[in-house]
């Protein structure tokens, strides 16, 4: 793994913790970061032991988005070579669109740009009262292109729009309300807080939680009325499956079930 991105796991309840780690430069988003997570998030799918993924920043940002010494260099590539530069970041964030394991984000500080759009790939995102979120590419003449599609989905295209045009930045609480992150807590609480919420998710059918996921990513650009039969048919996947079972047989006789994933 990247020295850029550091490994933990998966523990006993089946976290896998990821950290970006380049705090001296408030963990940029380069290309060299991007292809370690993403190589990251496609192991962690591999891997049955892996039941949640649990992504944080270390030092005071979580990520202040890209390496502007990085991107500054593509000034005066060849447009096949500065297309190629950013492929990283491109298969980053089409592989977070389709996620099968439910992805938790600790937002512990600075979330800029691609590291705003990390929050809101994430499908549940809890922030420390200390985090500063911004879509400020446009202020240094670009806009936040490869992020929008995540942003929009997250807070709605028009917010996700104002965002890009203004640069502006904005606290958690105000995260929150948009809908950016889920829950704020006290700094000091945010890797027990995170970390519960990632346990008490991998705590479930890893099967239900997987085919729930796939139904949500795929379903989404369907026609209400196609969406709606697509999830009908999963729904009679999970029903025929054994966790199913299981889990009826437990609440019935108010016990823990025991998960087979499958």
């Amino acid at each position: 793994m990247s020295g850029h991105v550091v490994r933990e796991g998966p523990d006993e309840a089946g976290v896998l913790r990821l950290t970006l780690s380049d705090p001296e430069r408030r963990n940029p988003l380069t290309g060299e970061a991007a292809a370690a997570l993403a190589d990251a998030l496609e192991q962690a799918e591999r891997l049955p032991a892996v039941r949640a993924i649990l992504l944080t920043g270390s030092g005071e940002a979580f990520c202040a988005g890209a390496d502007l010494r990085e991107f500054a260099a593509t000034g005066g590539r060849p447009a096949p070579e500065a297309f190629a530069g950013g492929e990283a970041l491109v298969r980053l964030f089409k592989l977070g669109a389709g996620l099968r394991r439910p992805l938790v984000a600790a937002v512990n500080g600075w979330a800029l740009g691609g590291g705003l759009g990390l929050v809101a790939l994430a499908h549940v995102a809890v922030a420390s009262d200390r985090a500063r979120f911004g879509a400020t590419e446009v202020r240094l003449g670009m806009f936040p292109m490869v992020v929008m599609p995540a942003l929009a989905r997250a807070v709605g295209e028009r917010r996700a729009l104002e965002l890009g045009l203004t640069g502006r930045l904005f606290d958690a609480h105000e995260a929150q309300a948009m809908g950016l992150v889920h829950r704020v807590v006290p700094h000091d609480r945010l890797p027990e807080e995170a970390g519960a919420v990632a346990r008490q998710i991998a705590g479930w059918s890893p099967l239900a939680v997987e085919v729930g996921l796939r139904g949500w990513a795929e379903s989404r650009d369907l026609p209400v009325g196609s969406a709606i039969e697509y999830l009908h048919a999963l729904r009679l996947v999970l029903a025929g499956s054994d966790d199913f079972q299981e889990g009826v047989r437990a609440f019935l006789e108010k016990r823990a079930p025991q998960w087979k994933g499958r």
